[in-house]
């Protein structure tokens, strides 16, 4: 059975104790197969990452057939979130109690938590830097369209009853502050850590970021749908204090996670105001019953596909080390000269079969290419890939590289060391510093940043200027329009999309 994120909280804590328009964790417990036809047995024209790329292309505009195979997946998906229990109270006179039971529950596990680990207890989530840093990859399509289930509610933000609801889109984006948004802080982290190959994933990490893109070209018809996944989404998990804890113990900025603690709090945070909003959206005249079932169905939308402990619990060294270098023998097959030959066959030849590379490192280890479990200047095959000599240089990517030097070092890994990266002498792995002192250490410092190389005024941007031309016009539908499009998950992140965002947070607090 598929896990929800309900469920697998619960056994984490067991385990503890409109604009108006004109150490590692547990093994992985098995899952469900995703809903794989329409209702009518035709097979669905979209896979879930199909489906992600064509909404996210099309921004504010898919057109009806897009739009109906993203209802089609959501439609699956509710089907198959269904057959999972669902914590949700049967009303919402009970949100409150229930929300305030769920932080209560959640902070008793994290205090836990923090004792076993101050009493020298391992990390729970992450066994080695790599680990952590394939953790980032393997969530990075849900991460960079967040808050994207909100965005289809724009059109009708003349509605006072979803006020709290733009209002968390409009925070989600940053309030246009690019060191606040928070799709432009996740690509920043990725690109900090050198993950650059986040897309090559598999189909099942696409679903939570298709569902939410389904879900704001669908808002028109689910609304009760969006505001019972935003109020799933909102609340504090467990797995964000743990994820932010332990990636800043490894040295990795943890902004993006500890920005959602503070902004999703429960006291006036994104956590309240989804209680509120799904309070306030309940229909007089309607039927109350059924608007607040289908609230549930979005509740439990928020915990489909692949979540947090999923993708950190898939996490397997060797498979990663042969994704790799799977991913580079493409391209490695046609680039090594034919005079090294390990076991008879030459880099090419064992290269031109993907299916070889797992017996190419196997042979790579008995011909001492690869020392495992052993410092990795010991093995020849890293010190053509860092060092004085290093005749690999620059074909693999920092994530690539931690992730070799890792496999080879083994049990060791465990200290959570970055790779030695090459230098005029060579030097051990040193455990990592908290990512928290080493920005302590940095202040009173004159920061240096892209930043540094920025002229205030210039911008390549032909958006910008286009939107600051309108919004100096007279053409209120037309400059309606154009903020609506660039506050589309495709483009809030970018120049124009920022200074768009500004403008709608300072209208919605004028309002």
């Amino acid at each position: 059975m598929q896990n929800t994120r309900l469920a697998r909280r619960a056994a984490e804590e067991a385990q503890m104790r409109h604009l108006t328009p004109a150490a590692p964790p547990a093994p992985r417990q098995p899952r469900a197969a995703a809903p794989a036809a329409n209702e009518d047995g035709r097979e669905p024209a979209h896979g879930a990452r199909a489906l992600y790329d064509a909404l996210l292309q099309a921004n504010d505009r898919p057109d009806a057939a897009l739009r109906a195979e993203a209802r089609a997946f959501i439609e699956r998906w509710r089907a198959e979130m269904r057959t999972q229990p669902c914590d949700l109270p049967a009303s919402p006179d009970g949100l409150a109690t229930w929300q305030q039971a769920n932080l209560a529950s959640t902070g008793a596990a994290y205090q836990a938590y923090l004792a076993v680990r101050k009493a020298g207890g391992p990390r729970r989530y992450f066994g080695s830097r790599s680990h952590a840093l394939n953790f980032l990859r393997a969530v990075a399509p849900t991460k960079l369209v967040d808050g994207a289930w909100l965005y289809g509610l724009l059109p009708d933000a003349a509605n006072p009853h979803l006020n709290d609801l733009i209002l968390t889109y409009v925070e989600e984006l940053g309030d246009g502050d690019p060191d606040k948004n928070h799709v432009l802080l996740y690509r920043r982290l990725l690109d900090a850590m050198g993950i650059v190959d986040w897309a090559e994933q598999p189909d099942e990490a696409y679903v939570q970021g298709a569902l939410q893109l389904s879900l704001a070209a669908c808002t028109t018809e689910l609304l009760p749908e969006v505001i019972g996944f935003n109020l799933g989404y909102e609340q504090l998990p467990l797995h964000l204090l743990i994820t932010a804890y332990e990636l800043d113990e490894l040295g990795i900025d943890p902004t993006y996670f500890t920005l959602h603690v503070t902004v999703d709090n429960a006291a006036g945070g994104h956590a309240q105001r989804a209680l509120r909003a799904a309070a306030e959206n309940l229909p007089a005249l309607a039927d109350r019953e059924a608007f607040w079932a289908r609230v549930a169905d979005g509740y439990m939308l928020s915990n489909a596909g692949q979540g947090t402990t999923d993708a950190i619990a898939a996490f397997d060294p060797h498979q990663a080390l042969l994704q790799v270098l799977g991913g580079r023998a493409g391209e490695g097959s046609l680039a090594h000269s034919d005079y090294c030959r390990i076991e008879g066959r030459t880099v090419n030849q064992w290269l031109a079969d993907p299916a070889a590379v797992g017996g190419f490192v196997a042979a790579l280890e008995r011909k001492g290419w690869l020392v495992r479990g052993s410092d990795p200047a010991q093995s020849r095959f890293w010190a053509l890939l860092q060092g004085e000599h290093a005749s690999m240089f620059g074909v693999f990517g920092d994530y690539e590289l931690q992730v070799i030097y890792d496999w080879i070092r083994g049990d060791a890994a465990a200290d959570g060391a970055a790779f030695v990266r090459a230098g005029p002498a060579a030097r051990a792995p040193a455990p990592p510093r908290a990512f928290r002192h080493v920005r302590r250490a940095a202040q009173g410092q004159t920061p240096l940043s892209l930043a540094t190389l920025a002229e205030d005024g210039s911008t390549l941007d032909p958006d910008l200027a286009e939107l600051r031309q309108m919004l100096e016009g007279d053409d209120v539908v037309g400059r309606g329009a154009a903020l609506r499009r660039l506050l589309g998950p495709a483009m809030h992140w970018g120049p124009a999309g920022l200074e768009a965002t500004r403008h709608v947070a300072q209208m919605m607090r004028a309002a």
